[in-house]
């Protein structure tokens, strides 16, 4: 009897019999104010392996690496960067966070060590012949907390007191890339972040581009560009491999390789192991406002036009919603026309946590026509059809209070698993929308698409509206108003519902001068109001991705 309670004992100690406690979101932690003080080291635009990114390289791991325990060192980026706001956010960070920083010269990485190497232990040489062993760095920056240098740069790390810790240079000269991430994995994997994991793709070939990587040697993470293309199937199993041994509720940061596989393979990996793919591999200085807290005076609040309970008379009229996705810090916000037409914008609702600073410049920089909505699919860019069901409750509780804390009252949908604006569908089964009535009972509709899409439902006064237009950033104004003017030829029944999705660099201003060079008028409001009036008239017809229906895997 003794020797069974000691063993239950034991097992109860050791956490074996206790119920499984779904794993919450991984947060980094934020310090209790900005600081009063902190470094800007501009960086030049070339980006280039034969160029400035071995000092870049460098700089960015001295800022994951001084960034540890608290925001010391922002980097300036290029104007032309893809993420627009670095500078806005910058500004934003000294007037309203009250942060007074410090600027060194561009790429000045003398003067960042004379401040910043003591919070590094030496440093870890890339070979400039394999483009891969500079990934490979990455991961020892993190774990070992060593300076990433060239060899040209090895004089530079000595003369500020660093020693060798690790060199690549010759190791892997020849070999194929699934066999250097191997090797990275045999030697570093048991170290790394079981939260975070860096998907270094993106910018291929002589160009890289790897603005989250401050990030990733913060927290330790293991960095890659594996493949997810079937074509590749040694990359494709230690991706799988690594992915299967993620936390739960674990972010995949960054980006596919556009040299190696598609957006629509590796985001829909990523989903089959229910992760969640924060995906922008330039995203820049998130080691820095990750750490920062909103201000103590400031709450999200959205634009709301109506009453979430509300109900609406539509009338006999086209009514149409633009939407804006792809991030709002690399698409039109910063450019002429925002303001003049009311506007919906996709929040990236992961920033609330991993860019608070972000998320809060957005938030107050709106004007009154500007509306943000939740998406893409989950706490992050997930693609519903790739979900497990298994996984999909824990996953949308997360997505639930990311809604709540932000503000937002619709999500909107996206599924490139099976084709895109191309090939295939974007269509969603009933089983996936049934799931998404069921786990978001408090929004007051959906949308769905990327390009066009033909779901369609309404139920307890909430609609799925799925795209009718695609808005490509070379379309012109006079093109797309011809397109505009034969899809309300084809939707003669009124009120017609035309949801439009802006690709991310068309301006305000140009959506502006196609939706006034119709011939019919039309109203254009934001998502709210437009799901409310899509609630009082269904004029669509409910459809659902249908067992027939073509698909394509690489889309």
């Amino acid at each position: 009897m003794r020797a069974s309670r000691f063993f239950f004992l034991v097992l109860l100690l050791t956490g074996l019999l206790l119920p499984a406690v779904t794993r919450a979101q991984p947060i980094p932690p934020k310090v209790a104010k900005a600081p009063a003080e902190a470094t800007v080291i501009p960086l030049s635009a070339n980006w280039r392996m034969d160029g400035d990114i071995p000092v870049h390289a460098l700089l960015i791991s001295l800022q994951g690496l001084a960034n540890r325990g608290l925001p010391r060192v922002y980097l300036e980026y290029p104007k032309d960067w893809q993420w627009e706001i670095v500078r806005p956010l910058e500004g934003f960070l000294e007037k309203r966070h009250g942060i007074k920083f410090d600027r060194l010269g561009q790429d000045d990485a003398d003067a960042a060590l004379t401040r910043f190497a003591k919070y590094t232990k030496g440093y870890v040489v890339w070979d400039r012949k394999v483009r891969t062993s500079l990934i490979v760095a990455f991961t020892i920056s993190g774990v070992e907390d060593a300076l990433v240098v060239s060899e040209d740069l090895i004089p530079l790390a000595e003369k500020h007191g660093l020693k060798k810790i690790a060199d690549l240079r010759g190791q892997f000269e020849g070999q194929p890339d699934y066999t250097i991430y191997q090797w990275a994995y045999d030697h570093y994997w048991a170290k790394c972040s079981r939260d975070y994991y860096v998907l270094l793709g993106g910018h291929s070939g002589i160009e890289m581009q790897p603005g989250i990587a401050d990030f990733g040697i913060m927290e330790r993470a293991f960095f890659s560009d594996l493949s997810a293309h079937p074509k590749h199937p040694e990359e494709l199993a230690l991706e799988r491999k690594i992915l299967s041994q993620q936390n739960p509720a674990s972010i995949v940061v960054g980006w596919h390789s556009y040299g190696k596989d598609t957006e629509g393979q590796h985001t829909s990996l990523v989903g089959n192991y229910g992760l969640k793919m924060e995906g922008l591999h330039n995203l820049p200085n998130i080691s820095f406002t990750s750490q920062i807290p909103l201000t103590p005076d400031f709450k999200f609040t959205n634009t709301h036009h109506v009453a979430a309970d509300a109900k609406l008379h539509a009338e006999k009229k086209i009514y149409v919603c633009a939407v804006a996705t792809d991030s709002m810090g690399i698409g039109a916000w910063t450019k002429p026309g925002r303001g003049k037409i009311p506007y919906t914008w996709q929040a990236p609702m992961n920033w609330a946590w991993m860019n608070p600073p972000a998320m809060q410049f957005f938030y107050e920089d709106r004007t009154p026509n500007d509306y943000f909505i939740a998406g893409l699919g989950g706490p992050g860019y997930m693609y519903p059809k790739t979900i497990p069901a298994d996984k999909f409750p824990a996953l949308m509780k997360d997505a639930r209070a990311l809604i709540t804390q932000l503000d937002l009252r619709a999500m909107e949908l996206m599924d490139y698993s099976e084709g895109n604006r191309q090939v295939g569908n974007t269509d969603l089964p009933k089983e996936v929308v049934d799931r998404y009535y069921r786990e978001f009972p408090d929004v007051i509709g959906f949308i769905n698409g990327y390009g066009t899409a033909r779901t369609y439902d309404l139920r307890d006064g909430k609609p799925l509206i799925s795209y009718d237009y695609y808005l490509d950033v070379n379309r012109s104004v006079k093109d797309a108003a011809a397109d505009l003017e034969e899809l309300i030829q084809l939707n003669p029944a009124r009120p017609y519902f035309m949801l439009l999705h802006i690709r991310e660099r068309n301006t305000v201003e140009k959506v502006t001068e196609i939706l006034h060079s119709l011939t019919e008028p039309v109203e254009v409001v934001p998502l709210d109001l437009f799901l409310k009036y899509a609630a009082d008239a269904k004029t669509y017809q409910t459809h659902y991705k249908q067992p027939d229906d073509p698909i394509n895997r690489n889309p």
